[in-house]
């Protein structure tokens, strides 16, 4: 088995904090896309999308202060954001909602696989595994089935 901190190949802090700053950059990406989201739903679903707008913006504050504290520079947002498709109807928000969270989630994977830090493991795994769960509900609301996926964050087989 390979040494993870030390040798050809091996992993240390340096391609842990390059995987937490794609994911921070991923974290923007799905606060900015839940905006639109957001615009999208009927006044009685768009707390959800709030909702999930919230709980992307705390993993992006518990990034921003962990790469600060390793005095890694965190990256910043962008003015906008290139969208996979146009949304039209509020089916439309929820598969943009599943693809934000997918991509998200596909961050993280690499930062599980990138952490050396048992800490960095338990924060990806908890952050891959609420994304997951509010995937599940998006996809039921775009009418994507499986709604659940085996490996989240990993490409579909």
């Amino acid at each position: 088995m390979a040494d993870r901190t030390t040798g050809t190949g091996a992993l240390d802090e340096q391609t842990e904090n390059a995987a937490l700053t794609e994911a921070l950059a991923a974290e923007h990406a799905a606060i900015w896309g839940y905006g639109v989201v957001g615009a999208a739903l009927p006044a009685e679903v768009q707390g959800l999308a709030a909702a999930s707008e919230v709980a992307h913006r705390d993993a992006r504050d518990r990034l921003i202060t962990l790469l600060a504290e390793r005095d890694t520079d965190p990256v910043g947002t962008q003015g906008g954001y290139s969208l996979p498709f146009p949304v039209l109807s509020a089916t439309d928000a929820a598969a943009l909602a599943v693809a934000l969270e997918d991509g998200v989630a596909a961050a993280w994977v690499r930062v599980l696989d990138q952490a050396v830090e048992r800490t960095t493991r338990e924060l990806a795994v908890g952050v891959l595994s609420a994304t997951e769960v509010r995937a599940v509900g998006w996809r039921s609301a775009a009418g994507q089935t499986p709604v659940t996926r085996a490996f989240p964050g990993l490409p579909a087989s």
